[in-house]
C-alpha cells in the first residue's frame, strides 16, 4: 500500500519517540455479558483487572482491551467516524493460528477476511457490537521493503484454512491464554485523509509510512509499518463523532515524561485543547476520537 508521493515528515526533533507502543483500547459496550464472552472465548483474552469502569482483558497480565459499560448508547452508523479495527499482534504464527481458530469457531459469521500485507499476515473479524478486530503476525523486519520513507504493503490472498493447517499446533491451542499478545496498531475511520495527516503527522509527530489513493493513511514511530491508520472507505466526509458505543479511548505509550511534554507542546502550538498532568496527556483528534498518551513510568 505505497504511493509515489513524497511522504510528509515532521522535523526530526518533532517526531514521536522510536520506542512508542500502542496501549489498551477502551470500548464502550452495551451488552457487557455478550462482549466479555466474545473477548474471552473467541479471542482467548483473560480478565486482568476489574473496576467500576469495566473490565480489562489481556494476556500475561498486560491489558489489551478495556470493556467499559455504556448501556443506553447507540451503535454508531457505518459511515460515522470512529474505530475501523483494533489490531492485536501475536509473537508467533502458532499463537495467531490458535486465536484465529477460536474466533472462527465462536461464530463463523463474524469472520471478515484475511490478507498477506507483505509486512504481516492478518485475519479480520467483527465483534458482536460491530467493532472491527484484526489478529496479525509481523514478518521479520529485515524482509520489509522501503521506498524512501514509505513501506511497501499490499493485500494479497491468504487462505485461512491453509494457514491453520501449517501453523496450528496442539501446544498453541493448550497454551493460548498464556501466549503473549498486545495491541500492535489502531485503525480509525475518519472524514478525510488530508486532515488526518495534518493532525497525526504534522502536529502530533508520527511519520507517514504509506498512503492508499488518497483513501487511507498509515503512520508510525521508529520505522514500524504502522502504529495507527486512518481511512475514509466507509466514512468520507464524516464529521465529529457523537457519544456512541464503540471506541472510547486509544492509549499511546511513550518512554518518558519528556516525550509526553514534547507532544503537549506541539499540540498547544497547534491550538489543540489538552489535559496534561505531566506523565499523562489527553486530547481529541479532529473527529473527537479520544487519545491518551502516557509514559511507561507513570
Amino acid at each position: 500500500m505505497s504511493t509515489s508521493a513524497t511522504p510528509a515528515r515532521p522535523a526530526s526533533g518533532d517526531l514521536l519517540p522510536a520506542d512508542l507502543t500502542m496501549g489498551t483500547v477502551m470500548l464502550k459496550v452495551g451488552d457487557m455479558k455478550l462482549m466479555l464472552d466474545y473477548y474471552e472465548r473467541a479471542l482467548g483474552l483473560v480478565p486482568v483487572s476489574e473496576s467500576l469502569g469495566g473490565v480489562y482483558l489481556g494476556r500475561q497480565g498486560r491489558p489489551v482491551i478495556h470493556l467499559s459499560p455504556a448501556a443506553g448508547l447507540q451503535i454508531p452508523g457505518r459511515g460515522e467516524a470512529g474505530l475501523f479495527h483494533t489490531a492485536i499482534l501475536f509473537e508467533r504464527r502458532a499463537d495467531l493460528a490458535a486465536t484465529v481458530a477460536t474466533a472462527a469457531q465462536y461464530d463463523p459469521r463474524l469472520f471478515a477476511g484475511s490478507a498477506d500485507h507483505l509486512v504481516s499476515e492478518a485475519f479480520y473479524f467483527t465483534d458482536p457490537e460491530g467493532n472491527g478486530v484484526e489478529l496479525y503476525f509481523d514478518k521479520p523486519r529485515e524482509s520489509w521493503q522501503w521506498n524512501g520513507g514509505e513501506v511497501v504493503m499490499d493485500s494479497l490472498p491468504l487462505a485461512p484454512q491453509a494457514f491453520l493447517n501449517q501453523n496450528l499446533t496442539e501446544a498453541s491451542v493448550e497454551g493460548q491464554r498464556e501466549a503473549e499478545a498486545g495491541v500492535g496498531h489502531v485503525h480509525l475511520q475518519v472524514g478525510d485523509v488530508e486532515t488526518a495527516q495534518k493532525f497525526y503527522v504534522d502536529t502530533l509527530g508520527f511519520a507517514r509510512t504509506a498512503g492508499w489513493h488518497g483513501q487511507a493513511l498509515f503512520v508510525s514511530a521508529g520505522r514500524y509499518h504502522h502504529h495507527m491508520a486512518m481511512n475514509v472507505w466507509n466514512s468520507r466526509g464524516a464529521g465529529p463523532r457523537k457519544d456512541t458505543l464503540g471506541l472510547g479511548e486509544v492509549l499511546i505509550t511513550v518512554g518518558s515524561e519528556d516525550d509526553v511534554l514534547a507532544a503537549a507542546d506541539r499540540l498547544k502550538v497547534a491550538g489543540i485543547a489538552t489535559r496534561h498532568t505531566g506523565a499523562e496527556l489527553r486530547f481529541e483528534d479532529p473527529w473527537r476520537n479520544q487519545i491518551r498518551m502516557a509514559s511507561v513510568h507513570a
